[in-house]
């Protein structure tokens, strides 16, 4: 499920580098034409899936018209994934190496919102939808993967000292007799300490990467993982063999993290960046990351938490959006100004942090028990929450079969419902918190960051 306006509105920068949304009447009309059944709601309950696969085959068959329209709608939906791709790096490295999403936007984010194609520049969004496989992978998976790759956001992010690649790919892709020239020449290593790298390496190529090997030649790809303890022994073994000398799987870790941390560096400076640097596989965690201890292996929860993340705030935002314009819907059908009356309230009270007294003089209504009862806070609170609780336990399920057996997953569904559960209720605790908190010692809830940011998306579009 989707939110439908992303098919017509695009997210933009204008030209002093500030996030827009603009929306494309026309791709507006010819979506409603060809979903004529889920084009006036703000969600859905047609999966993402389908729509693209609709849309993908009248950019291909359809007359030039329908076709570009067809584009436009994909278009538009891929600038929303590639705004999220460059929050999550953002997140992710940001802090720690001075940028911003800002910093990122104008690398990808270069989509005018033309209907017809450019002959002389074609943006980011353009070159990932001609790209784009759906036999190989979702619209969302490959925008992020060809934003990630993006070669001017790449060059920025080494500046600032952040290569996008784990440990892993960087021993996958180094060759022993490199090592000899990068320890001598860049670290100025001793010999034996040159030799004890390449034998590393080798033992390491000979297990690890020999298996990735096989496992793309069966047509397995994805992320290069952390290697398992039994891949780790399996190199201690072979290590001790060339040198004589044992040691623990855990050391063997700790040995090849550090070669790939110096390669690393290495990499960085020769590219144009500045030293140090930080890996990708460090993990920023939450409050609201509790789900992934169902795992019981370290590093699927370490993987886990990086696709889950995400997602819950993906289906707050979602779940914010839906409820809302349920909401609005719903006033609408009364023919009066309720609907915009409830919006500016809800603005007010959750982003100004207004009174109920105050709001009433501010829309129009006779005192604050007008606003309360327009409002129905703790509806709307509730409703957010069955909501979000629904499209959480879908998404993580669908996470979690990655991670589990089959014949374990009906176990594993009662867990997991359980715990995202406790999250949700977490989230909607804070928000009950900040509405009874006095205002000077008002703190912004989760729930209130997200809700604000959708209504002034809203605003941004009238």
């Amino acid at each position: 499920m989707g939110v439908t306006s992303r098919y017509w509105q695009l997210v933009k920068i204008d030209g002093v580098g500030r996030r827009q949304v603009q929306e494309i009447t026309p791709a507006k009309v010819f979506f409603a034409d060809l979903f004529p059944a889920i084009a006036h709601n703000a969600h859905n309950d047609l999966p993402d899936a389908e729509i693209q696969r609709e849309l993908l085959q009248v950019a291909q068959d359809a007359p030039i018209d329908r076709c570009l329209l067809a584009q436009r709608c994909l278009l538009c939906f891929i600038s929303w994934q590639i705004e999220q791709a460059c929050l999550q790096i953002a997140e992710k490295f940001g802090t720690n190496h001075g940028f911003s999403s800002v910093d990122l936007l104008p690398y990808v984010l270069d989509d005018d919102g033309s209907i017809q194609p450019s002959d002389d520049y074609q943006c980011s969004a353009r070159k990932i939808l001609q790209t784009f496989d759906p036999q190989q992978s979702s619209l969302t998976t490959w925008t992020t993967t060809r934003v990630k790759h993006d070669a001017g956001l790449n060059q920025f992010l080494l500046e600032c000292g952040v290569y996008l690649v784990s440990d892993w790919a960087i021993l996958n892709d180094t060759r022993p007799h490199q090592i000899e020239r990068i320890f001598t020449e860049f670290y100025s290593l001793t010999p034996d300490e040159i030799q004890q790298a390449q034998q590393l390496l080798d033992s390491y190529h000979a297990v690890y990467r020999t298996a990735r090997l096989q496992q793309r030649a069966q047509g397995k790809g994805g992320k290069c993982s952390v290697p398992t303890t039994q891949q780790l022994q399996q190199i201690a073994t072979l290590v001790a063999s060339k040198t004589g000398q044992t040691c623990k799987s855990e050391i063997v870790l700790t040995k090849l993290q550090q070669l790939a941390d110096r390669l690393r560096q290495y990499r960085i400076y020769i590219r144009g960046g500045y030293l140090p640097t930080e890996s990708l596989d460090t993990l920023l965690l939450n409050n609201y990351i509790d789900t992934p201890k169902l795992l019981d292996n370290e590093d699927e929860q370490l993987d886990f938490l990086q696709l889950y993340r995400p997602q819950f705030l993906s289906c707050l935002e979602q779940a914010l959006a839906v409820v809302t314009q349920s909401r609005v819907d719903k006033l609408q059908r009364k023919k009066s100004e309720k609907d915009k009356q409830f919006l500016t309230a809800l603005q007010l009270f959750h982003c100004q942090n207004l009174s109920m007294t105050e709001i009433a003089a501010r829309v129009g209504l006779r005192a604050q028990d007008a606003v309360t009862r327009l409002l129905k806070l703790k509806e709307f609170r509730n409703d957010v929450s069955q909501q979000l609780l629904m499209m959480l336990c879908d998404r993580v399920l669908e996470l979690a079969k990655k991670y589990s057996q089959i014949e374990s997953m009906t176990t594993l569904e009662q867990q997991i419902k359980i715990a995202l559960n406790e999250q949700v209720e977490l989230v909607i605790r804070e928000a009950e918190i900040q509405a009874q908190t006095a205002r000077p010692y008002i703190k912004t809830s989760l729930f209130n960051d997200k809700l604000c940011r959708y209504l002034d998306i809203i605003n941004e579009v009238k």
